[in-house]
């Protein structure tokens, strides 16, 4: 197993460049002392749950009897209703975050599902079954891709300013259309593997 390839894969899957105005919108009414605390937070539980899917992804789903495409459509489910609160924000505020304390992100939907989503979930249960005994390589390629995303999405407040918000408001609808079409998807691609 290649190392770097493996980790352009899944810096792929990771999409930041996809999920940066995301991201942005989800962050947009955090105070930007808050926001590169709360990115980091959130990519580090994101990558303790690649970590923990690469190890024992396959072992969690045998044991609680779930197929790969139920984790698929859970994720389809999940950016479906982030997508229509992000297309239609709720009239009394609290845009697509809801009730969290402060309007903060924890864990969704940053975390899971747009870094830890199913796509690349999967994909390192695939890794994992396909090369038994490299996980040290799988590790490193995994780190790889996570460090560059960060990196990337670190930069997101930069964007910010030059964005402003009429801009971030744009970008929040624009994705939220994006967003209802991948999840659709993704829910489409679920039912096909689970059919087939």
């Amino acid at each position: 197993m290649e190392i770097y390839s493996t980790a352009i894969l899944l810096f792929l899957i990771m999409d930041p460049l996809g999920n940066m105005p995301i991201f942005i919108s989800v962050l947009k009414t955090v105070p930007p002392r808050r926001r590169a605390k709360i990115l980091m937070r959130e990519m580090l539980i994101a990558l303790f749950i690649l970590v923990i899917f690469l190890f024992v992804g396959d072992a969690i789903l045998q044991t609680l009897h779930l197929r790969q495409e139920a984790v698929s459509i859970a994720g389809a489910i999940i950016l479906f209703i982030i997508a229509i609160k992000m297309i239609f924000p709720p009239s009394r505020g609290g845009g697509i975050m809801g009730d969290t304390p402060d309007g903060e992100p924890f864990i969704v939907p940053l975390a899971i599902p747009l870094i830890a989503g199913p796509s690349i979930l999967a994909t390192l249960i695939l890794l994992g079954n396909q090369h038994p005994g490299e996980q040290g390589k799988l590790i490193t390629a995994l780190l790889i891709a996570w460090t560059a995303s960060s990196a990337i999405l670190m930069c997101s407040n930069q964007f910010m300013r030059v964005l402003g918000n009429r801009g971030v408001f744009a970008i929040e609808r624009l994705m939220g259309m994006i967003l209802v079409m991948l999840s659709v998807q993704m829910f489409m691609d679920g039912i096909a593997h689970y059919l087939g």
